[in-house]
Formats: structure tokens, C-alpha cells, sequence
């Protein structure tokens, strides 16, 4: 992943098709200028480069949405995403980069949901990145849940699947049915095959077979645990087995 990802995005090897705000804002840092349309000469963008680069850049607009420092966001991204030593430079250049671009965060959450628009699941794994990052100081605050919501919107999230989303790491959505997409009302049988879908679609196995970045699979990783823990809850208030 470390070169995969930061050995594509300097030097001679970076034959890449990005294009838009987050093209500008690579060609910015790396000094090359990249440009996304059907049949470039280099191919359309791999997706681990449009996913870290989606979390880099909308992150950076989340801090300068809630005044949080620099560095808070930097250290929480760097708990989703390895950063070789040699290459933290570089990201905090990409954050204080896109933190003063002229492109407001709706350009950014634009294009990565229209990158990833056939695949729903990895635009979910890109705001639970981003809920990882928010809540590095131990909660989301009100502007940053906002800007969530609003980036979550721009995705084709409607209400209902953002406060699910949410539900994995904000404590007022405190109901473990929201969690795995179920009601109160269902039977215990219902439930128990509603939680067993949820995590067959949420394993981290599923992230590795679409060949996804490391960082899906970590992001994944803690979806499941949550699912879980959520599953737990419900079988003991339920007593089921």
C-alpha cells in the first residue's frame, strides 16, 4: 500500500488519470497536473488513489470547517491510512492545500461519489473514515456531524442511511437496532438472519476480494466490530442464542 499509493504520487512513476479538484490538488503538491477523461492515455484512476486521496481532501475541508488544527486531523488520518516517515510531508501539504483551494468541500465529495457511484459500499467506507477522523478528540462535534450529513447527501445518502452510518460512532444514536438496519418489531429469528447479513456484507474479506485499498479493510474492520457489538446487545436484552 505505502508504495501503491505515496510511490504513485511523486516522482517519475506517476502515470496516473485524476483529474478535477483532487487532480489539481495532487498536481499542486506533486507538481504534475492529471486529468480524468474516458480513454486517457494513462487509464482511468486506480480506486486506492481516489479513496485515500478522497479522505486527504475532505478531511482537510472537515478541519477547516470546525477550526480543528492541522495536526489533530493529520494524526487521526494517519490511524486509518499508513504514512511512510518520509512521506508525512507530503500529506500535511495535501491537507493545508486543500484546506485554502478555492473548491469548497461539495466539489470534492462530487467527485469521488461520482468515482464511486456503482459501488455504495465504498462510498460508505469514505465517511466512516471520515467519522474515525472526526472523532479522534473523543466526539464528533455539531459542525463536523453537519458536514457529515452534507457530504453524506452529496453521496446519495438519504436520512435514514446516514443515521445508520452514524449510529457506529456517535453515542445519541445509543439503539443497537439502528445499527444492523432493524425494528423493534421483528421476530427473534428475523433479527438473527437480519445481523448475519449485515456482517457477510460488511466482513473485511469482502474489501480484500474487491481488491480494495488497506485502509477499506481497517475501516471495514471496525464496521464489523460495531455490528457486533450491536448483535450482542440485542441477543442479551432478548436472550437469544
Amino acid at each position: 500500500m505505502i508504495q501503491s499509493i505515496w510511490g504513485k504520487l511523486g516522482g517519475a512513476g506517476i502515470g496516473l488519470a485524476v483529474g478535477g479538484p483532487i487532480g489539481a490538488l495532487l498536481g499542486g503538491v506533486a507538481g504534475h497536473m492529471l486529468v480524468d477523461r474516458e480513454g486517457a492515455i494513462f487509464g482511468r484512476v486506480p480506486r486506492d488513489v481516489m479513496f485515500t486521496m478522497g479522505l486527504v481532501a475532505l478531511a482537510a475541508k472537515m478541519a477547516k470547517a470546525d477550526g480543528v488544527v492541522v495536526d489533530t486531523e493529520v494524526a487521526a488520518f494517519e490511524k486509518i491510512v499508513e504514512v511512510p516517515a518520509a512521506e508525512k510531508a507530503r500529506v500535511r501539504s495535501l491537507f493545508e492545500l486543500a484546506m485554502k483551494t478555492s473548491d469548497g468541500f461539495e466539489a470534492y465529495a462530487r467527485q469521488i461519489g461520482e468515482a464511486f457511484a456503482d459501488e455504495p459500499a465504498l462510498l460508505e467506507d469514505v465517511l466512516d473514515g471520515l467519522f474515525h477522523i472526526a472523532k479522534a478528540d473523543q466526539a464528533v462535534h455539531e459542525l463536523e456531524f453537519a458536514y457529515l450529513r452534507d457530504v453524506a447527501t452529496i453521496f446519495g445518502f438519504d436520512d435514514a442511511e446516514f443515521e445508520r452510518i452514524a449510529a457506529r460512532h456517535v453515542l445519541n444514536a445509543d439503539d443497537p437496532y439502528l445499527i444492523i438496519a432493524a425494528d423493534r418489531s421483528m421476530s427473534d429469528a428475523e433479527l438473527k438472519r437480519r445481523y448475519r447479513q449485515m456482517a457477510a456484507e460488511n466482513h473485511p474479506d469482502r474489501e480484500l476480494a474487491r481488491g480494495l485499498p488497506p485502509e477499506a479493510v481497517k475501516i471495514a474492520t471496525a464496521r464489523l466490530s460495531a455490528i457486533n457489538a450491536a448483535w450482542d446487545r440485542i441477543a442479551a436484552e432478548r436472550n437469544i442464542r
